[in-house]
C-alpha cells in the first residue's frame, strides 16, 4: 500500500499538483491523486446529478501543471488571468463558471512587490481548480481545516472560504496600519514626533496599492451577485454576497485610516509652518534689537572730529545706557506685536 502512495505521489509531483480533494455529502474529504480526478472530470456528464465535486491545486513553477491546465477544458479568461503581470483580486463570470483572482502578501512598510502571492481559481458546479506561483496562507489554512475533518458544502463555499482568507489578510493589514497611525498620533499628541511628512505620504501611497491589489473589483463582483451561472444556489450565492460585504466593510476603515493619515499629513504642516514662523520671529527680533546696537556703534567708529562726548570720562557709560535704553524698548515694542 505505501508503494502504491508513494507512485501516486510521484504522479502528482510531475503534474506539479500540490494537493486534490473530493468532496462528496455527508463524509469526509478525500485526498485524490491527479490520474483518478481526470477519470472524474471526464465522465462528469454521466454523472451530472450527483453533488460532489473536485478540488485540484497546482504549483505554477512546475512545468506539468502548466501542461495539464493547458489541456484541461478550462475558460479561456482563466488562461488569460494567468498570463497577467500584476493581477488584481477579482471575480468575474465566464460562460457557465466563475474565474476568481485573489492576493495574498506579508505587509509591512517596507513590503517590495515580490513578496505578494497570488491565486488563480476557476470553479464550476463539479470542479475547483486553483494555481499559484508561491505559498499562500490561505489555501495552507483551509488544507488544514479540510485534513481535520471540516466539511464543505460546494465548490461555490471552498470558493467563499477563500475569498473570507483574502478578507482576513485586509483586516490584519488594517489592525496594523491602525496601530501604527494611533502611536504616530500619541507622538505628535507629546510632541516626540519623529515620522516626517514624506514618510506619512509614503505610508498613504502603500495603503493605496494595497487597497487597489486586495479589495475586488465592485463591478465584475455586482455582475457576477446579478446574474449568477445557473447551478448556483440562492444559497451559494448569498455565501459570495456576505463575503463581499466584509469587504465592503474592511475597506471602508481602510479608507478611514488613510484619511486620518491625510490629516496627520496637514496637522504635521502645520507644525512645521510654525516652527518656521516663529524661527523667522526670532531672527527678526534679534535683527531688529541689534540694529541700534550697529548704528550707534557705527557712527561712533567713525574717526572725524567733532566726535560728542569725546573728552567726557564718562561718555562710555552714556552712549552705552543710551544703547541699552533703544535696544530695550526695541525688544519690548518687537515681542509685544508678537502672534499667538
Amino acid at each position: 500500500m505505501s508503494h502504491a502512495f508513494d507512485a501516486a505521489r510521484a504522479a502528482a509531483d510531475d503534474s506539479g499538483l500540490i494537493c486534490g480533494y473530493r468532496f462528496e455529502p455527508g463524509a469526509p474529504a478525500r485526498e485524490i491523486t491527479l490520474g483518478a480526478a481526470s477519470e472524474l472530470i471526464a465522465s462528469v456528464a454521466a454523472e451530472r446529478e450527483t453533488a460532489d465535486f473536485l478540488w485540484l491545486h497546482f504549483n505554477l513553477a512546475h512545468m506539468g501543471a502548466r501542461r495539464w491546465l493547458e489541456r484541461a477544458d478550462l475558460p479561456a479568461a482563466f488562461h488569460d488571468a494567468l498570463k497577467e503581470q500584476s493581477p488584481t483580486t477579482r471575480v468575474e463570470r465566464d460562460e457557465n463558471a466563475l474565474v476568481a483572482i485573489l492576493n495574498d502578501v506579508h505587509f509591512h512598510f517596507g513590503y517590495e512587490a515580490s513578496e505578494i502571492a497570488t491565486l488563480w481559481i476557476c470553479v464550476n458546479r463539479r470542479l475547483v481548480v486553483t494555481a499559484r506561483q508561491s505559498p499562500l496562507r490561505s489555501t495552507d489554512r483551509l488544507r488544514v481545516a479540510i485534513r481535520a475533518g471540516e466539511a464543505i458544502g460546494s465548490s461555490v463555499e471552498l470558493l467563499e472560504r477563500l475569498m473570507r482568507a483574502q478578507a482576513d489578510v485586509l483586516i490584519d493589514i488594517l489592525r496594523n496600519v491602525t496601530r501604527e497611525v494611533d502611536r504616530i498620533e500619541d507622538e505628535m499628541l507629546t510632541g516626540r514626533l519623529k515620522v516626517k511628512r514624506v514618510e506619512l505620504g509614503v505610508r498613504r501611497r502603500l495603503l493605496v496599492r494595497l487597497q487597489r491589489l486586495l479589495a475586488p473589483e465592485p463591478a465584475s463582483l455586482y455582475r457576477l451577485l446579478q446574474h449568477p451561472p445557473r447551478w448556483m444556489a440562492e444559497g451559494e450565492a448569498q455565501l459570495l454576497r456576505s463575503a463581499s460585504e466584509e469587504f465592503s466593510v474592511a475597506l471602508q476603515d481602510l479608507a478611514g485610516v488613510q484619511e486620518r493619515i491625510k490629516l496627520l499629513q496637514e496637522e504635521l504642516s502645520a507644525l512645521m509652518n510654525e516652527r518656521t514662523a516663529n524661527t523667522l520671529f526670532v531672527l527678526t527680533v534679534v535683527t531688529v534689537v541689534l540694529l541700534p546696537v550697529n548704528l550707534i556703534s557705527g557712527l561712533f567708529g567713525m574717526n572725524v572730529g567733532g566726535m560728542p562726548l569725546q573728552q567726557d570720562p564718562q561718555g562710555f557709560w552714556t552712549i552705552t545706557a543710551i544703547i541699552l535704553t533703544i535696544t530695550g524698548g526695541c525688544a519690548f515694542f518687537a515681542l509685544r506685536r508678537r502672534p499667538d
